[in-house]
């Protein structure tokens, strides 16, 4: 008697591919170790100086999660944080600060924010950061390539 095969799941190839982490801090050194650091983690990494410049990348829609300073000029990360939520991108973000407000702080957390981290931020705690925020991404149903 043949024993029935296996059945063969069918699986996203994209599923396989890193998830898009966008980082955007005007600190060039910051920002470009943040995004080594979080291509350590095994995700893809993009780094921006700017909010604007994240916005005309076109990447807003694949991003499966922002890690975005709070004071930078012309666009903070709150103004960031404000502009994906009206154009109905959910993307989940992690705050990184050298210096914010408790102000700033409670309303990046009322518009949904993962987390808040302090600079210089601790590698575990931004690993676990922003695996939190892609598990947040799926509970909500907002699931860009979140196993």
């Amino acid at each position: 008697m043949m024993t029935p095969e296996p059945k063969r799941e069918r699986r996203d190839p994209q599923a396989d591919e890193p998830r898009l982490v966008a980082v955007v801090d005007d600190d060039a050194s910051v920002r470009q170790s943040t995004r080594r650091l979080i291509q350590s983690f095994g995700h893809r990494a993009e780094a921006f100086g700017s909010g604007e410049e994240f916005f005309r990348s076109g990447l807003a829609t694949q991003t499966a999660c922002m890690v975005l300073d709070v004071r930078m000029p012309v666009m903070d990360g709150l103004e960031i944080q404000r502009r994906l939520a009206e154009s109905g991108t959910s993307v989940p973000i992690v705050f990184i600060t050298g210096r914010a407000s408790e102000q700033e702080e409670q309303r990046a957390r009322d518009a949904g924010a993962v987390a808040f981290l302090r600079k210089p931020v601790d590698q575990e705690n931004l690993r676990q950061a922003i695996e939190n925020a892609f598990r947040a991404a799926a509970r909500a149903g907002g699931d860009r390539d979140v196993e």
